[in-house]
């Protein structure tokens, strides 16, 4: 497995090389580097489609049909011409001017795909031909394909990211990380209509909810329609190509008209079967009056200040009017939003609105470093019209907060079990057994895979895995890797020095499969803790099913928050005893102090007798 952010990091430099030998501006010089990544991006995802496909036709006896742009597109990849196709353009001989064949192949490109006109950078010819050279050959880096999808994927949003900053208009404006997309997209369950993000950014909640679709057993190009405002150009360009790569198409609108708080630019308003986005939080300076005369607010008009502008707080509800407002009567809505919305006092009648009609479905809490280059916490808002009557008056409050994993100290992430494990609270929610007992059943299938990785004890029981055993299982596993770990050490040891660093690499990369074996085995303990064989429980400082009276409260409707906040509901986790006598320790702790106090005044005395001595 790659060094992923090494991998990251040797990346970005080669194109900030680009930028400082080119001369050019950072504006300047975004688009052509993305334009290689997008290039890198779609000849990778060209690749492993194109050998899947070729496997498919191995097994038609007679015939073949030629391969065809549609069957890439059906498999969630763009067709790619071959004088677009990346390992052309980096074993072009030394005498060919690169920069024309890379406009060329995006001129290629945007001929077999008419969203695409006028959106790739062209400008290659200006760039030079050897440092061209050098950062494609760069940007073909191997390890760009181990992990497949995954690890390209990244790749580019963290080229996205980067860029973020230069293009963004506004503080509230940043990119979403796609473990929230993805839970967005679980909870939602897209699989045919019509979705709309009307802040939809470089496209990621289109592009998640075509793997969605796929991953269910569908083709999105023939049951899926998006369309996505976004009123800054250089981000709709972005949201067209991601979606291209992904062998996706949509309409998509920018501009002023595409400001989503004065226009509804695709005229939707009912008739949407899935929201989905990530608008900016706390937005200031938007007019009252023409937020007002753009109407879209089943909730109720926003407050106007002195300014003749709309609070931030207000601002925020604007959007969460759009997103309820644009579902048809089946409809649902899933959205990140400032978590300061769920229980802003200005806006509580809009939240009684909200609870009093039962389409609010599931509010779940994030806690902070989510986000690239904001540490602020948020919560996913979810709306559905189409709720069972016998849900109608509750809601499911979810606080992820514990939950998660720690990518870096400044980065936290879901796994893909964490995802799980989480969509899994909503499955339950809805009496939607099966699909819980789906997941139990992966992780069944994934305990026999790995467990001849495991010595005997922990290998049966992962053989037998059932949810009474996960712990026993998992408990096993750990005891195994720290024996390994002991073992490992005294093998080293007993090498020559020079055979040892080798020897102790390859060893602990086994350790690192077992850990990693043994991590997805600590989410199925969480799991089946919690909820066992499928039956759905209040979890303190998790989750909680609160119906219509708790969110009203005990007073009276006017005087309720009508909060929507999760903590609220679910509380806090219950202390676990960590055996230690509380009275006994801070008896030892006092004790503690009175000693270092004591050290403190014999240390001040002599100090002081120093400096008498010496006349001071």
């Amino acid at each position: 497995m790659a060094d992923i952010t090494k991998l990251e990091s040797e990346l970005w430099e080669a194109a900030d090389e680009l930028r400082a030998n080119s001369k050019l501006s950072s504006q300047e010089y975004c688009m052509p580097v993305l334009g290689l990544i997008f290039l890198r991006y779609a000849w990778g995802r060209f690749k492993r489609v194109d050998e899947q496909i070729d496997a498919e036709r191995a097994k038609i006896e007679g015939r073949k049909p030629p391969k065809s742009p549609a069957d890439y597109t059906a498999k969630g990849a763009m067709y790619l011409p071959e004088e677009a196709r990346y390992d052309y353009l980096v074993n072009l001989p030394d005498n060919e001017d690169i920069g024309k064949a890379v406009n060329d192949a995006m001129a290629a490109i945007a001929k077999d795909n008419p969203n695409l006109q006028g959106v790739l950078p062209d400008t290659y010819t200006e760039l030079g031909n050897d440092i061209l050279r050098e950062v494609l050959r760069i940007f073909n880096n191997k390890a760009l394909d181990e992990d497949g999808d995954d690890i390209i994927g990244r790749i580019y949003e963290y080229f996205l990211n980067k860029f973020a900053p230069l293009v963004a208009s506004d503080d509230g404006v940043f990119f979403t990380p796609k473990s929230l997309v993805r839970m967005i997209m679980n909870i939602l369950e897209p699989a045919k209509g019509t979705m709309l993000d009307p802040a939809c950014g470089s496209g990621g909640m289109f592009v998640s909810a075509s793997d969605y679709v796929r991953k269910h057993g569908g083709n999105p190009a023939n049951t899926m329609m998006y369309f996505g405002q976004e009123k800054v150009d250089y981000n709709a360009k972005l949201c067209l190509m991601n979606m291209a790569v992904h062998g996706m198409q949509g309409v998509i609108k920018s501009g002023d008209e595409a400001n989503s708080f004065y226009h509804d630019a695709h005229e939707l308003e009912g008739k949407c079967d899935f929201v989905a986005a990530n608008p900016p939080f706390n937005v200031d300076k938007v007019k009252w009056s023409r937020a007002t005369d753009a109407g879209r607010l089943p909730l109720g008009m926003p407050k106007e200040n002195k300014k003749g502008e709309v609070s931030t707080s207000g601002a925020n509800y604007l959007w969460i009017n759009y997103f309820y407002s644009y579902l048809n009567d089946e409809g649902r809505a899933g959205f990140v939003m400032a978590s300061s919305a769920t229980d802003s006092n200005a806006e509580k009648q809009q939240r009684r609105k909200l609870v009093e009609s039962g389409d609010v479905d599931v509010m779940l809490y994030v806690g902070n470093n989510f986000f690239y280059t904001k540490s602020l916490p948020c919560t996913l808002w979810f709306f559905d019209k189409g709720k069972p009557y016998e849900l109608r008056d509750r809601v499911l409050f979810i606080d992820a907060q514990r939950y998660h994993t720690a990518v870096s100290t400044t980065l936290n992430e879901w796994t893909p079990w964490q995802l799980k494990n989480l969509s899994a609270i909503v499955w339950l929610y809805r009496g939607e057994l099966d699909k819980y007992t789906e997941l139990l059943d992966e992780y069944r299938s994934f305990a026999a895979g790995c467990a001849p990785m495991f010595g005997d004890e922990a290998s049966e029981l992962l053989n037998l895995f059932e949810p009474e055993d996960f712990v026993q299982a998992h408990e096993a596993m750990l005891r195994h890797i720290e024996q390994q770990k002991a073992d490992a050490k005294a093998k080293v040891e007993a090498l020559p020095k020079r055979e040892q660093k080798k020897r102790r690499e390859a060893l602990a990369k086994e350790t690192e499969r077992l850990e990693e074996a043994a991590t997805v085995m600590a989410d199925a303990v969480w799991l089946a803790e919690k909820f066992g064989l499928g039956e759905y429980a209040d979890i303190a400082g998790l989750c909680k099913i609160a119906t219509r009276d708790e969110i009203k409260g005990d007073q009276d409707a006017d005087k309720s928050s009508w909060s929507l906040t999760p903590g609220a509901y679910v509380g806090v986790p219950p202390v676990e005893d960590d055996g230690v006598d509380f009275h006994e320790r801070m008896h030892e702790i006092h004790e503690e102090l009175l000693a270092l106090q004591a050290e403190s005044n014999e240390l001040l005395d002599a100090i002081s007798k120093n400096f008498e001595e010496i006349g001071l």
